[in-house]
């Protein structure tokens, strides 16, 4: 569910070349005999399932059918289904010192349809058809910053949001839908930061450090920063992304455990 980067966002954001050439030699050292070796012995124990064979090869040896699971079904990307919070009433809005509804990014291009009964005009009637259904928006969520995603968007020739920093755990949200609101980045995003967290059992939520929100060709990207002082671990278990994008309720679950790759949590 990725997409081409508007060119207009190209320029707020820091370069991505240092980022692709940590990748490529990480591809390069993954073709060398010797580190071929130490990931079959890593990964022997555990061998897995057929449609993730992509865990035992080197980097280099990805097909794009191997990249494109990473970016989309993988223990980094999730899929999920973004609640639709109803629209505040004028009066709601005026209480709140607010004119008008609001508009921009994670309000555009959301409806209010609501599925409403049809009852049958008599018991001798063939029943009536069945009601519309209400939108269905559907959001892919992904940690950017995970080593894995980074090889699988190198080999896919998709470019990674061009965030002001790269300096913590980067988790993205791709299929917002489409905005004609006009502003940088962060301005598009400034209301997100409070309404976003990382929870673990047992430990204080983490807020991001900075939220900052793209535009591509058909949708809208939300990428969120949060800090490496947080310090994730294989402990944690598992760890929940929550937050509100506008009207969007998105909630994501990730099992820490199943975030490594060759022996190494990737995150």
């Amino acid at each position: 569910m990725g997409g081409n980067l508007n060119s207009k966002t190209l320029p707020h954001g820091r370069g991505s070349a240092k980022r692709q050439a940590v990748l490529l030699m990480a591809a390069l050292i993954a073709f060398s005999p010797a580190t071929q070796n130490v990931q079959a012995q890593l990964s022997a124990p555990t061998a897995p399932g057929p449609s993730e064979r992509w865990r035992n090869k080197p980097i280099a040896s990805w097909t794009e059918g191997d990249a494109l699971q990473v970016l989309e079904r993988s223990p980094w990307a999730k899929m999920t289904v973004a609640g639709i919070a109803r629209r505040q009433t004028e009066d709601e809005r005026r209480a709140g010192g607010n004119m008008g509804q609001p508009t921009g990014v994670g309000y555009d291009g959301i409806d209010d349809r609501r599925v409403r009964p049809v009852l049958p005009q008599s018991v001798f009637l063939p029943a009536p058809a069945a009601p519309s259904k209400a939108q269905v928006i559907r959001l892919l969520v992904r940690w950017e910053s995970a080593l894995p995603v980074q090889a699988a968007e190198l080999k896919r020739g998709e470019g990674q949001p061009p965030t002001l920093s790269d300096e913590g755990y980067e988790i993205a949200v791709y299929g917002v839908p489409f905005t004609d609101a006009k502003g940088d980045p962060l301005t598009l995003a400034r209301f997100f930061n409070e309404s976003a967290f990382l929870k673990r059992q047992g430990k204080p939520d983490v807020k991001p450090r900075r939220v900052e929100a793209f535009e591509l060709e058909h949708s809208v990207v939300v990428v969120y920063l949060f800090p490496y002082s947080a310090e994730i671990s294989k402990r944690d278990g598992v760890v929940e992304f929550s937050a509100l994008i506008g009207r969007l309720q998105v909630s994501q679950t990730f099992n820490v455990e199943e975030m490594q790759f060759q022996g190494k949590l990737e995150l």
